[in-house]
């Protein structure tokens, strides 16, 4: 993969799909700037595992639902290593209730990180990259934004927005260079649902076609095709890794 001595931003860096996204990435040679917002600790750990890779990790806290925020996190990464050849819009926020319970708060709060702070990064990235002439999105939806869910309303509607905010930007800066896609997850093997009720990962586990839940490093694969220089004509697509769960069972 033709990674090694980029500079990518992967928010929600730190954990699950992210940490595995960027493990792989550093294990190509790229610096990864790895965000995330309050768990410092699996941070610092992510950190020291990764040290001596191919590539570099550096640890960037920021509230990604802030556009000020990430302004100053693209602004400090220019700063610090010259460029921002790719990024990972990967932070994501699981708030669950059903609508007519939902509050306005709730609501607000799901769009603004899930769905709103990739355009904050978008839009702070795009005029570097343009004047470089070279630039990787990747926003990470999930297939919520095409199932749904009865008790996810304004996540499913945030990661359903992620698929024509991508689209739209892939049409802004198709000649200059960048590409910008999405990928839309399953379920994988994360701490998150493995802290699940057993029932509830069974029941889940049974809807999956292909039998298994997924194995993170089988997402950052994915992710890696995306950022590759050599995947240049590909863009405004959707990549599915899901196991087969959106077609149904």
């Amino acid at each position: 993969m033709t990674v090694a001595g980029r500079v990518s931003i992967v928010t929600g860096g730190t954990r699950g799909l992210g940490a595995a996204t960027t493990e792989r990435l550093v294990d190509e040679g790229a610096h990864v700037a790895a965000v995330y917002v309050g768990n410092d600790a699996a941070a610092v750990a992510l950190a020291e595992r990764l040290a001596g890779r191919a590539g570099t990790v550096s640890l960037h806290r920021c509230d990604v639902g802030d556009p000020a925020a990430c302004r100053e996190l693209v602004a400090d990464v220019l700063a610090r290593y010259g460029a921002v050849d790719h990024l990972v819009n990967n932070a994501g926020l699981l708030l669950e209730n059903a609508a007519r319970r939902m509050t306005l708060d709730e609501w607000d709060l799901a769009l603004r990180v899930n769905l709103s702070a990739s355009f904050y990064l978008a839009q702070a990235v795009l005029a570097p990259m343009i004047e470089r002439g070279f630039g990787r999105i990747v926003n990470v939806s999930s297939v919520t934004a095409v199932m749904g869910s009865p008790v996810g309303a304004g996540y499913g509607a945030a990661k359903a927005g992620l698929l024509g905010l991508t689209r739209s930007l892939a049409r802004e800066v198709m000649r200059k260079g960048i590409t910008v896609n999405a990928i839309v997850p399953g379920v994988f093997e994360t701490d998150m649902v493995n802290a699940m009720d057993p029932n509830a990962q069974e029941a889940i586990r049974s809807l999956i076609p292909l039998g298994r839940r997924g194995d993170p490093a089988e997402f950052a694969h994915a992710v890696l095709f995306l950022l590759d220089e050599r995947a240049s004509y590909v863009t405004g697509s959707v990549v599915t890794v899901d196991g087969g769960l959106s077609m149904g069972a």
